[in-house]
């Protein structure tokens, strides 16, 4: 087990199986504006994501694979829903710079551009992969949502959804 930690967020931990690949990102907490990103998650994929900043992003551990997350989101301090997040570099797209880019399980109904997203990253889905069409990478993210759902039902994930309400109300 190695520990990461980053200014202005919480201590994460992080273990790996033996073959190296992420098991778990227990608890790892930011937050910051929503900015515009490329424009692909809502008109391209059907599946609106709300970006971080770059220097956000840039402060993320590098410990943490680039590849998909779930756990839990919160916009201006309101209400918590469950989230997948994409970190990484979108191999689809070949981005030259890391991004996060968050999807929240909820239909809001404006963009919120601006505003404050607060995020508990839970758990790790997948490493990020190129896909041969976007029709696979659309299914793709269609299964890295189940699983989410399927994975913060649980009673310690759903405490951790209880804390991010607590964490998006604190000041930066």
């Amino acid at each position: 087990m190695r520990i990461c930690t980053s200014l202005h967020m919480y201590v994460s931990l992080v273990w790996e199986r033996d073959n190296g690949v992420m098991e778990a990102v227990l608890p790892y907490w930011t937050k910051g504006e929503v900015v515009r990103g490329f424009g692909r998650g809502s008109k391209q994929l059907g599946i609106p994501t709300a970006n971080f900043p770059q220097s956000i992003v840039d402060q993320a551990p590098s410990c943490l694979d680039a590849g998909v997350y779930y756990g839990w989101a919160c916009v201006d301090g309101g209400a918590v829903y469950k989230m997948v997040m994409s970190l990484g570099w979108n191999p689809q797209y070949q981005n030259e710079k890391k991004s996060m880019e968050t999807h929240i399980l909820y239909e809001f109904p404006d963009d919120f551009y601006g505003s404050e997203l607060a995020i508990c990253v839970a758990g790790y889905v997948r490493k990020e992969a190129k896909f041969g069409s976007l029709d696979e990478l659309i299914a793709t993210i269609r299964s890295d949502i189940q699983v989410a759902k399927e994975k913060l039902e649980f009673s310690d994930m759903q405490q951790l959804a209880a804390k991010l309400g607590d964490f998006a109300r604190t000041s930066k």
